[in-house]
């Protein structure tokens, strides 16, 4: 693969990686990530057999788990101290004020 074709790959899966034009493997860690991302509590055995299915070994998926759940805690510090994203990252939308309790 040449160095513009993988740049186009890599911005079609920075895009929506699910229409991206990913190898097996890359899918299935995609898909892996975004679960333990967003429902980690949903992940499991059965998540790690796909892995391996898709043809990752034990030592590869506890890399990807590593640095998944890494990246997943470091945007979690980084937004409960209000950190400014990098210059390269669209601004963030304001947030919406927070529900009043009723008196």
């Amino acid at each position: 693969m040449g160095e513009e074709q993988a740049d186009a790959v890599v911005a079609a899966a920075k895009s929506d990686w699910r229409r991206a034009p990913l190898p097996p493997v890359d899918r299935a860690l995609c898909e892996y990530a975004e679960k333990l991302s967003r429902t980690p509590s949903a992940a499991g055995r059965a998540d790690v057999e796909a892995l391996r299915a898709a043809g990752l070994d034990d030592r590869a998926i506890h890399d990807a788990v590593q640095v998944i759940a890494y990246f997943n805690y470091i945007n979690r510090v980084a937004d409960a101290l209000g950190t400014d994203p990098e210059e390269f990252f669209p601004p963030r939308p304001p947030a919406a004020p927070a529900p009043r309790a009723p008196l």
